[in-house]
């Protein structure tokens, strides 16, 4: 058996199909459920867009990640067990509360529930991430960091499709307890699989948990380049992410109907992701992490060029060729973003020591979600400032320091070496 095959069937990768599915699940319910559901209920557009704040918890993780670093709560399931065990019960009871209420009625329990539902799934996200990153060894984290984040993806047709559908035919309450059954995987994953052996040794005190993942990872960079590779974690993906901030929008603007966006984007959007994803992963095996870098971040660069061409041409009269360029540039995105944020993570997690897995992978993706929730907010007064076409050009140029800095952070000739389990 070919060894991309031998590590694409192994239990790992099992493994990571259950947490990149469960992680996924309650980010899509916040970003898709939740405002149909209140939208249906009868509340304006200005209170359903302020439910937005309700993501930061995703940005400040890092901030209580020592604490997962530090404790277990449940010893006899160990300490990132037990951290994804009661989150993941949490949300699903969380989930499944949700339905109960009215929004008319009980707007303020909402939103304070949504709240907790965002902070749960953000605790939910650091000790799956120190979990997979403690069961994966090295030469297998762009394959199964590739597989969790495509899962994480398939995990948003459930909130975004499914639950919306079931709507049309239940009430409310049996949509979200519906909604809820699907963390159910992910639980019985947690309760089936073994505590990774180096999550056995924690920090001795909280301290020791707040200050040494930092002085850790500065000591074994120095202070230069590891302020290089957090501005390299801020970068990498800042043009990528600014240039579909307001994708829906500008399809319109181009002349495209709502329902001409939504079957091609179910199509050419999803999928390419999902494969080139995958594909990107089983090809890491043999790139590695850093070429990776490098190869599928021109992609992701370039693909950010299909929508110059477009908002180059303008509006078109409907024809084939019309909706094909939408599919290609919407294709072309997706695959772009499916390579990219698999050589990333899986960059990421390399970066992280085994004994501090949790804060420092915490903080990295924390750091990875700033353009996402703070840079995009200015894009819409960018676009009204600069047009759909600079705008676009504005983006592909901050798409190229990232690139730059893989000359120090990840030369193309050049792995590091596995950072030791006993350091």
């Amino acid at each position: 058996m070919p060894a991309w095959l031998a590590a694409l069937w192994n239990r790992r990768m099992l493994i990571c199909i259950f947490t990149g599915f469960a992680s996924g699940l309650p980010l899509y319910l916040l970003l898709n459920l939740v405002p149909a559901w209140l939208k249906t209920e009868g509340l304006s557009l200005r209170a359903i867009g302020a439910f937005a704040l309700i993501q930061f918890p995703y940005t400040w993780k890092f901030l209580w990640a020592p604490l997962l670093d530090r404790y277990g709560i449940l010893p006899w399931l160990g300490r990132r067990r037990s951290w994804m065990l009661v989150s993941q019960i949490g949300l699903l009871a969380s989930i499944a509360w949700l339905g109960r209420l009215s929004p008319a009625e009980d707007l303020s329990l909402i939103v304070g529930l949504t709240a907790l539902l965002a902070f749960l799934s953000a605790t939910q996200d650091i000790a799956l991430d120190a979990f997979r990153r403690e069961v994966l060894p090295d030469e297998e984290l762009g394959l199964g960091n590739a597989i969790h984040v495509n899962a994480y993806r398939i995990a948003g047709l459930v909130p975004g499709s499914l639950s919306l559908i079931l709507a049309d035919h239940l009430p409310w309450d049996q949509v979200f307890l519906i909604t809820a059954a699907f963390m159910l995987p992910g639980l019985l994953m947690t309760l089936s699989v073994r505590e990774p052996a180096v999550a056995a040794g924690s920090p001795r005190t909280l301290r020791d948990a707040v200050v040494e993942p930092f002085r850790e990872f500065f000591g074994r960079h120095g202070v230069q380049s590891a302020l290089l590779v957090l501005a390299f974690l801020f970068l990498y993906k800042l043009g990528d992410s600014l240039c579909t901030a307001l994708a829906t929008p500008f399809y319109l603007d181009m002349g495209y109907s709502k329902t001409e966006i939504g079957i091609i984007a179910k199509n050419a959007g999803l999928w390419p992701a999902v494969i080139g994803g995958i594909l990107g992963g089983i090809w890491m095996l043999r790139l590695g992490i850093n070429r990776a870098l490098w190869l599928f971040g021109v992609v992701q660069v370039i693909s950010i060029l299909g929508f110059v061409w477009m908002a180059w041409i303008g509006p078109a009269e409907s024809s084939p060729a019309r909706l094909a360029t939408l599919a290609i540039v919407i294709g072309g995105e997706a695959i772009g973003v499916g390579l990219g944020t698999t050589a990333f993570v899986a960059f990421m997690a390399r970066s992280t020591h085994p004994a501090y897995t949790a804060t420092q992978m915490a903080l990295f993706t924390s750091l990875m979600a700033v353009p996402r929730t703070v840079i995009n907010a200015s894009a819409g007064w960018l676009v009204e400032t600069l047009g759909w076409l600079d705008f676009f050009w504005l983006c592909f140029g901050l798409a190229l320091p990232g690139m730059v800095l893989l000359l120090k952070v990840a030369p193309w000739h050049e792995e590091p070496p596995a950072i030791s389990r006993g350091d």
